[in-house]
């Protein structure tokens, strides 16, 4: 069903009605925000304007008024848009070239956004000079035919522009576009299979309102409009009590004394049915008859087109919906809200999704990504990927290997279309995400106490493209909106490594309890004709200031674009760390160690190194580093399971580093000789640190050490950057700094 209340998204210019032009009226298009005006080949001729001669601004119809006119027709739109009206009217003294005097009649609708903000206007322009009831017209026969007929006009170019049903009604509810016309109500109503579906009814009213819904074969004036496609004319009171009795217990009460029901025929058929009621008593003659008919027609064939619009995109819609996860899983230690919005653009839908993967052991995935293009094709390309890319995450492969392997099977499908992607890969224990990003728009991360920033991934091409393709969108490492791997670094955030030649770095960050990561596609960010700067400072704002709890601040977040989606699709995923927000520092830090990853080691040395140096242990950073790395090769080289590292301060200040692994031998202390090219790793624990042992646990065992941390000296200046597991306090920005990064092998 059609959503009630919505703006249409209509493209700009407006697209010309050829009918329109063939009766002699142009249209315009008015962009209020930019002061942009689209004058079609038309409605130039009617300003007597040559294409040059127009500046595409208000301004340039100037020249083309009467002394005054202007201001006038401008006070007449600020009133419409003070008063919210949804259109005005007005007639225009103007002159052509050479100066000679003349009437148009200008007639416009006014878009605003969910809001109520205007910020468009669509309407016509026409030659009004032989309009009957201009100055120097007489007779009130003639004004009233005058209004009929223009209002007739008026309202099927209008309706031109109607993109759904709602747009429909609009328009025949508004009291200026049909008021001329003497009804004191307005009904409209849709054949739905064998049934008439009541969906607009303007002013007083008189539709049965025990049910919204009736049958065709009802013996009531709108179901014999529709059944027999003829229209049914009631001159008097008399006639309804005796032709509809069912009815008229709803009409004596009210002021109503006559009334029509058209029907509406588009292609032959049924598609719905007009009532109007009049408060004056008598038969409508011929010419009456007659505009009624005209109105009818206009408003059918908008209808039917409305109707096949809200069809086509409905069916797009549940088929895109229908490739995006049916459930989000309950994940522990995270709270996650997902949304997705469809952009009203008829049978068109996009390659917009989202996806949560469960990866055990406290660990989950969550993506994002948006394919090329908006048509079915995209949508099956999107299914198809999302899919390959989940299946590559769940069989455990590295962040920045999935992340090719989906880049390499798009290539293979041969489908020409290019996609761009985030996927972070988060521990809830420890709070660690790691992430990678391919031509998508950068996360952004809200802390607990409020602070909320753009976390500048390091990106790598959008997937489906190789390296050989340099002017590809993303190639650079700009991607949709971020900055790339060559850029500035994130704050919070910490470039660990290439992965071994995939093209795509991890990019790694802590999330505290309480912080809120965001992913989401650009048409959350992009509407047309704006500056993309000016939809990411609306969302940073909306996401700083937006509610506590995740759903609504999904919520609140959707109502940027609102309920169309703005001029694209729109997919949000939203991850909170569950806990309660504590003061960054102190740790502590935990990384999984996995046979077979080479990024494992790096990437925990990388962190132990950055977080000894926030501790306090500047100077000590080699040494814990170097300990911390032997007690890791330990556990992969002599044990075959999965292990972990963990750091953190204990309450005496020391800083204490322990690896897990699931072998439950003990290691020993063996004294090497000079030739050995093992051997020598517990001997450096012990002369680095100043406690170490082992802990045997109910699996396995954790080997441990401790450094007391030295009153520091002054830190090194190239050496010195603060962790993202402890901010400085009192940050001016308010973000975390960026890790020192390193590559595979230097620690």
């Amino acid at each position: 069903m059609a959503e009630r209340g919505v703006t249409p998204q209509v493209e700009w210019p407006a697209r010309t009605d050829t009918s329109l032009a063939l009766n002699h009226m142009g249209t315009f298009d008015w962009d209020l925000d930019s002061g942009q005006m689209f004058l079609d080949t038309t409605a130039l001729g009617v300003f007597d304007l040559r294409p040059e001669e127009f500046t595409g601004t208000p301004a340039g119809l100037c020249t083309r008024l009467a002394p005054g006119e202007d201001a006038r027709l401008d006070a007449r739109i600020a009133q419409a848009l003070k008063a919210g009206r949804s259109h005005y009217g007005a007639y225009v003294r103007s002159r052509d070239r050479d100066g000679a005097p003349g009437w148009t009649h200008v007639q416009g609708r006014i878009l605003r956004d969910p809001r109520g903000r205007p910020y468009r206007i669509i309407g016509i322009i026409r030659d009004a000079v032989h309009d009957p009831g201009e100055p120097g017209a007489a007779g009130e026969r003639d004004e009233g035919r005058r209004r009929m007929t223009g209002v007739v006009e008026r309202t099927t170019a209008i309706l031109a522009h109607a993109r759904t049903v709602n747009d429909v009604t609009d328009v025949l509810k508004d009291p200026e576009a049909l008021g001329h016309l003497g009804a004191v109500s307005v009904m409209l109503g849709v054949v739905d299979g064998g049934r008439i579906q009541l969906v607009a009814e303007g002013q007083i009213g008189a539709y049965v309102p025990e049910t919204e819904y009736t049958r065709i074969d009802a013996p009531l004036p709108m179901s014999e409009a529709v059944r027999t496609l003829r229209p049914v004319y009631l001159g008097s009171r008399e006639e309804f009590q005796h032709r509809y009795p069912e009815l008229w217990p709803y009409i004596e009460p009210l002021a109503v004394r006559s009334g029509v029901y058209l029907p509406l025929i588009a292609q032959g058929r049924p598609v719905g049915a007009l009532g109007l009621l009049y408060a004056r008593e008598g038969d409508f003659n011929a010419e009456e008859r007659n505009v009624l008919m005209a109105l009818g027609s206009g408003i059918a064939q908008s209808l039917q087109r409305a109707i096949l619009f809200e069809q086509e995109h409905d069916l797009a819609e549940g088929l895109q919906k229908a490739m995006l996860p049916r459930r989000i899983p309950d994940v522990a230690g995270a709270v996650i809200a997902v949304r997705y919005r469809a952009a009203r653009m008829g049978r068109d839908i996009g390659g917009d999704w989202y996806d949560v993967v469960p990866l055990g052991e406290g660990r989950v995935g969550v993506m994002i990504g948006d394919v090329e293009g908006h048509d079915t094709d995209a949508a099956a390309v999107m299914g198809q990927l999302r899919i390959a890319l989940r299946a590559y995450i769940a069989e455990g492969h590295t962040p920045g290997a999935a992340m090719a392997r989906a880049s390499a099977f798009l290539r293979d499908l041969e489908t020409e279309r290019f996609a761009t992607c985030t996927y972070a890969d988060i521990d809830l224990t420890s709070g660690m995400a790691r992430l990678v990003r391919a031509g998508h728009l950068d996360p952004v991360v809200r802390r607990g106490d409020g602070i909320c920033h753009r976390v500048q991934v390091a990106g790598g091409l959008p997937l489906g493209l190789s390296a050989r393709e340099p002017d590809a969108p993303g190639a650079r490492g700009s991607g949709a909106g971020g900055s790339g791997a060559g850029g500035f670094r994130a704050p919070g955030a910490s470039v660990a490594a290439a992965a071994a030649g995939t093209g795509y770095p991890v990019t790694s960050l802590e999330l505290h309890p309480g912080d809120t990561l965001l992913l989401c596609t650009d048409g959350l960010t992009e509407r047309p004709g704006r500056d993309p700067d000016t939809g990411v400072r609306a969302l940073m704002e909306a996401v700083r200031d937006g509610p506590a709890d995740v759903e609504e601040l999904a919520d609140a977040l959707c109502d940027l674009v609102g309920d169309s989606g703005g001029g694209d699709d729109m997919a949000l995923l939203l991850l909170r760390r569950r806990g309660t927000p504590l003061p960054r520092g102190g740790g502590p830090l935990r990384h999984r160690l996995t046979p077979g990853d080479p990024d494992a080691p790096a990437l925990a040395r990388h962190l132990i190194r950055a977080a000894a140096a926030a501790w306090g242990a500047w100077d000590q950073a080699d040494e814990i580093e170097l300990a911390a790395d032997e007690l890791m090769t330990n556990a992969l080289v002599h044990t075959d399971g999965v292990g972990a590292v963990s750091m953190r301060l204990t309450p005496e200040g020391r800083i204490r580093i322990e690896v897990e692994d699931t072998s439950s031998a003990l290691p020993r202390r063996r004294e090497a000789d000079d030739w050995a090219v093992s051997g020598r790793g517990l001997m450096l624990v012990d002369r680095l640190a100043d406690a170490w042992g082992v802990e045997p646990r109910g699996g396995g065992k954790c080997v441990w050490c401790e450094f007391a941390v030295r009153a520091p000296a002054a830190p090194d200046a190239t050496l010195q950057a603060p962790a993202v597991l402890d901010p400085a306090p009192g940050d001016a920005a308010g973000r975390d700094s960026a890790l020192p990064s390193r590559e595979p092998g230097t620690g």
